[in-house]
């Protein structure tokens, strides 16, 4: 009873496996500490995103409400909120409005229509910087069961060539093989599963950041179209 147990045990069946299927075992476990790796990474980042977006949205709103432009960009600009999504494209938007208000422009120029380019410029490439490392999860969660597929298949050659060579026939023979090859099937699965789940996850997230860029977005075009509105009224009324 105690060979067997020592026969199943990890170390044990690990110092009967063949080349192969140690590669794949070491493959995976790079595979794991690849996604684990990543995940604390992006779920760092996001949290500072979320936090940081929390204050520049508190700090920019009501100085927009009193037309202090070059204060909120500045304030878009600190480094403090450097991880933020929504001052990346309140930065991006307001930077480029306060520049063609400042140009002579021919009168058929849309100021607000620049600024939303801008925007929605600056919201692709957060969007993207986002998502860095969500396709490497995508990657792993797809092929680690396939990984420890072959190391599967290879190590059940292994146990019949075992077989073939001593003569000896019957399950017995080539239990131990067989459960060998299948712990890296297991060992797929447990790396593969995980990072599903965090790739979902954090997709989640990061639609949901869009839909906060989206309507920031949105609410910063409604200013800019107010204050064109303002500035011709002023206008007019000089004239």
């Amino acid at each position: 009873m105690d060979g067997m147990n020592s026969n199943f045990s990890l170390l044990g069946m690990w110092s009967t496996m063949n080349w192969v299927a140690k590669g794949v075992v070491v493959v995976l476990a790079l595979m794991s500490i690849w996604s684990l790796t990543i995940a604390i990474e992006r779920l760092i980042r996001f949290q500072k995103a979320k936090r940081e977006s929390l204050g520049i949205a508190l700090g920019v709103t009501p100085l927009l409400k009193q037309h202090k432009l070059e204060e909120a960009i500045t304030l878009a600009s600190d480094k403090r909120y450097r991880h933020s999504h929504l001052a990346r494209v309140l930065r991006a938007g307001l930077t480029e409005f306060q520049y063609e208000s400042t140009q002579t422009l021919p009168d058929d120029f849309d100021i607000v229509a620049s600024g939303q380019r801008a925007i929605e410029r600056e919201s692709l490439m957060t969007t993207a910087e986002m998502k860095k490392g969500l396709g490497n999860l995508a990657t792993i969660s797809t092929t680690a069961p396939f990984v420890g597929l072959f190391g599967t298949v290879a190590g059940i050659i292994h146990a019949f060539q075992g077989m073939a060579i001593s003569g000896s026939g019957g399950l017995g023979a080539v239990s131990a093989g067989i459960a060998e090859a299948l712990v890296t099937t297991a060992f797929g699965l447990f790396v593969a599963i995980p990072a599903v789940w965090l790739y979902n996850y954090f997709l989640n997230k990061v639609e949901r950041f869009q839909v906060e860029m989206s309507n920031s977005s949105s609410q910063l075009i409604d200013y800019f179209i107010k204050n064109e509105a303002r500035v011709r009224a002023g206008t007019a009324a000089v004239r």
